[in-house]
């Protein structure tokens, strides 16, 4: 396999991967100090001309995404653009108060001391990104390594190849190879990448191959952001407003085709409001993508599916659902030469079912029941922490409740997605779910080293005084100073 290199110090010259994954790396490695000295203004400088490059690329991007798996030109707009702008925003308006030294409090024992903590970036970094959002979750993370001062190798998705070429685009007006650098190529590029001794590996995908990036990162002793997926409940108790439910949900699961790592993957609803949920959530069908099957099909605002071979996964489980009793109660209909798959919402979905052992990552939305609140709180705390939780619910009780009783990436009351959009919520997973936390202030420490620094200002410091030899005097002091703690 050949490709070109251009690092910014030599000519362009064809190489094999390899070769330009290690140049690119070496590259980056011999410019990593100059970047470390950046100051937050020049910082501030490369996030603002990124901005601006993004946004003269915008219209491209419409037509590469819509190339890639028709993604609706507004949804572009609102799931791939914005994110990355209020990115670069926040971290612009913050980044001088990032960047500064933290004084901490002094302790009685140090007397004559002075401690702060300097954040630094922690150096080359790799982003190995997803291709369900290839925009936000390939620029997000940069936004954030580029503002604390590291360099960079990109590695986007193999499947969307579009939107890929553009982002080079945008990239390669603002950055140079040896400060940002894109890979490209399926998971060889990646198993390539990740022999390199990076500083920090940042990866969004699944939790299978999450294990292999975090166990090639171990080989460098390289930390790590991981951010999985799973099987992400919404829980619908019977105080809940219905149909604010079923609009929030519906939004939630269908944008980008249910393609989404926080999207509710399963409904858990009280029996008393089963009935007035699914029928509400079918009338959201209706209203988002079309009163009829023809309608939806034909709608400008649903996209497709990624590839055949996921096409085939989920019309799989879908046959398999139905197979073993599981009923309809809008949409249902594919067809795999457009790799479309309906906005579906299932009832009596087998517990066993693939559709309730497997993230789903598509447009397929299970709605089980629940008699009480425990019944809920057990289906839920039987599978892996979530990336993410949803409650529907008017009951402070309840609400409380499922907080302290589950565990979860990021949490939303009455809503659902919305906590991937807040500047100061932090974004990621736990256990299986993910590793590390991402976004605003979160995202910069990510890619940051925490360095303890502490000042001596007294040349005769009384912690002198428990220097050896350890004779009586020492002793005694020793003693005192367990008490003070």
């Amino acid at each position: 396999m050949d490709t070109r290199i251009h690092t910014g110090e030599e000519a362009p010259a064809v190489q094999t991967l390899e070769a330009r994954v290690r140049a690119v790396f070496e590259a980056q490695r011999r410019h990593q100090p100059q970047v470390r000295r950046t100051s937050a203004e020049e910082r501030i400088g490369k996030l603002r001309r990124l901005r601006e490059a993004l946004l003269a690329r915008r219209t491209a991007l419409h037509a590469a995404l819509w190339a890639d798996f028709r993604k609706p030109a507004v949804e572009v707009d609102l799931t791939e653009i914005t994110p990355v702008l209020a990115e670069i925003k926040h971290a612009v308006d913050q980044l001088p108060r990032w960047m500064a030294p933290r004084r901490v409090k002094a302790m009685p024992l140090l007397l004559g001391t002075r401690a702060e903590v300097r954040c630094e970036p922690k150096g080359v970094s790799l982003i190995i990104a997803p291709w369900n959002y290839p925009v936000t979750l390939t620029l997000g993370p940069l936004v954030s390594a580029v503002a604390a001062g590291c360099c960079c190798v990109l590695k986007p998705s193999e499947f969307t190849p579009h939107t890929t070429a553009v982002l080079g685009e945008v990239l390669a007006a603002v950055f140079e190879e040896r400060e940002v650098a894109v890979v490209e190529g399926d998971a060889t590029a990646a198993q390539a990448l990740l022999a390199q001794p990076f500083d920090h590996v940042f990866f969004t995908g699944s939790p299978r191959v999450g294990r292999l990036v975090m166990q090639a990162a171990a080989g460098h002793l390289a930390s790590v952001t991981l951010e999985l997926g799973g099987k992400s409940p919404a829980i619908v108790d019977e105080t809940a407003d219905v149909g604010l439910a079923a609009e929030k949900i519906a939004q939630g699961k269908f944008t980008n085709a249910g393609q989404t790592c926080i999207a509710p993957d399963y409904v858990l609803v009280h029996t008393a409001v089963h009935d007035a949920l699914t029928a509400a959530l079918r009338e959201q069908v209706h209203r988002f993508y079309g009163a009829t099957p023809a309608d939806r099909a034909a709608s400008p605002d649903y996209p497709r599916l990624i590839h055949d071979r996921h096409w085939q996964r989920l019309a799989g489980w879908l046959e398999d659902a139905l197979a073993r009793g599981a009923e309809v109660v809008v949409g249902g209909r594919r067809d795999a030469a457009e790799r479309y798959l309906e906005p579906t919402v299932l009832t009596g979905v087998a517990p066993d079912d693939p559709l309730m052992t497997e993230e789903i990552f598509g447009p397929i939305l299970p709605v089980l029941r629940f008699d009480t609140l425990d019944e809920a709180l057990a289906l839920v705390n039987a599978r892996p922490k979530p990336l993410a939780l949803y409650a529907f619910t008017e009951s402070e009780a309840h609400r409380e409740r499922i907080l302290q009783e589950t565990s979860a990436g990021g949490t939303c009351i009455n809503d659902t997605l919305l906590h991937f959009i807040h500047p100061e919520l932090p974004f990621g997973g736990v256990g299986h779910s993910g590793l590390g936390k991402s976004h605003g202030h979160y995202g910069f420490l990510a890619f940051s080293n925490e360095r303890a620094v502490l000042h001596q200002k007294l040349k005769k410091a009384p912690i002198r005084l428990l220097y050896p030899p350890y004779g009586p005097r020492v002793r005694r002091l020793a003693a005192w100073v367990l008490k003070y703690f």
